[in-house]
């Protein structure tokens, strides 16, 4: 075996065996680190993670365990139109604020884990979803009307 074939074969064993087993076969492998931001909705705040991408959309809270109590994630959607979501693969159970362009809350959906069912806005004006733990919008005295402070368009503008 050539040196640099052997190095190469060495390092490449050496990195899998640092890297933990759910590292080695996580599907979030595919679209990486997500950009986070505080939201602000009334009095209360939310860490999220941002889901630009159709990969990263498409992959959302997927095989997730777990969820912090103030943490969340805000799809920047393709258009505005009616949305759809899902919760295939999806372990823990979520609520959806469907959110306009100007960042003012529609509408806010229950949606349970694993369920293939899809939950789709009302409002054909929808621009931004975000995704929380079950119940959070409520605990927190969240409801349609509410505004999201800074405006989801600073983290991305919808596509026409």
């Amino acid at each position: 075996m050539k040196p640099r074939i052997f190095l190469a074969a060495l390092l490449g064993l050496y990195a899998s065996l640092l890297l933990p087993v759910s590292a080695q076969t996580d599907p979030a492998d595919s679209v990486g680190p997500l950009a986070k931001v505080t939201l602000h909705i009334g009095k209360a705040s939310l860490t999220t993670e941002i889901a630009a991408s159709s990969a990263q959309q498409e992959r959302g809270l997927m095989f997730r365990e777990k969820l912090g109590d103030n943490d969340g994630m805000i799809f920047l959607l393709p258009k505005v139109t009616t949305a759809s979501f899902w919760m295939k693969n999806t372990l823990i159970p979520l609520s959806v604020a469907f959110i306009d362009k100007d960042g003012v809350i529609l509408e806010i959906h229950d949606m349970k884990p694993m369920d293939e069912t899809v939950t789709r806005s009302d409002s054909d004006k929808v621009a931004y979803a975000l995704e929380t733990n079950l119940h959070w919008f409520a605990l927190n005295g969240i409801k349609p009307g509410d505004k999201i402070d800074p405006a989801p368009a600073t983290l991305g503008p919808p596509l026409p």
